[in-house]
Parts: structure tokens; sequence; C-alpha cells
């Protein structure tokens, strides 16, 4: 089982994206916003954002070892965010060049390292071809 990161700027297609590929994999779906309402912390500095992809990170993991799949949606916007989230596989949104948030595109690092690159909004055909290529 893996533990499967969707990222990419604010808007670009994540939780799009993740509606899709959850069913098709028989995944649990862990979603940002969810997890930070859930967490009632909305703080997005960079110790906020660190906080968050542990908090993330952790809650994958425990489905992961549970047996099962696990998509999780949210910007990762650093090295660090996402060194810290330890994905299995990693899925770069890239369908925008800027997000709606200046402090996220100012801290927004492109990843160098990812497992499959989204560049259009048809989110089925994609959710069918990371489906293919994880399984």
């Amino acid at each position: 089982m893996k533990k499967i990161l969707i990222m990419g700027l604010p808007g670009s297609g994540k939780t799009t994206l993740a509606k899709e590929l959850v069913p098709m994999l028989k995944a649990k779906w862990v979603n940002n916003d969810k997890v930070r309402k859930d967490s009632n912390d909305w703080d997005f500095s960079e110790e906020g954002r660190v906080r968050q992809a542990k908090r993330m990170s952790e809650i994958a993991e425990k489905y992961k070892q549970d047996g099962n799949y696990v998509v999780c949606d949210f910007i990762c916007p650093t090295p660090k965010a996402r060194e810290l989230f330890n994905a299995d596989f990693i899925i770069w949104v890239d369908t925008i060049k800027k997000g709606k948030y200046d402090d996220t595109n100012a801290m927004f690092v492109k990843p160098e390292k990812f497992d499959f690159h989204v560049t259009s909004r048809d989110a089925k055909v994609w959710a069918t071809k990371i489906a293919e290529k994880i399984k």
C-alpha cells in the first residue's frame, strides 16, 4: 500500500483529482482543508505548514499501516514539508502558474522529484493513468 501525495498550488485541481482517484484505488482520503478544520489550525506560516505536513503524514501513515492506499491532497509547498510528509508516490498538479494566495506563491518551490506530472485539468483522464501506474 502507498501513501500518495497530490501536491500543487491552490486552485490547481488537487482535490478534484483526488475525488476521481480515491474510488479507483479504493483508497482512504486525507484532505488538507478538512484536517486543518478538524485541528482548528489555520496557520499558513512556514512553521504552520511544517506542522500540517507532519499532521497529514501521521494520519496517512495510520491508514497505510492498516493496509490501505492513502490519497492526500495538499499544497506541500516546500522541500522540507515534502520530506516530512514522506510520500511513497508524488503527483505534482502543475496546471496553473500562480495560485490565489501571494504568500503561498512566494514560498512554493517546484518539486525536483515526483512520480507523476499532471499538466492539464482533465481529472478523470489523469486519475485513470495514475491509478494504472500505481496498481
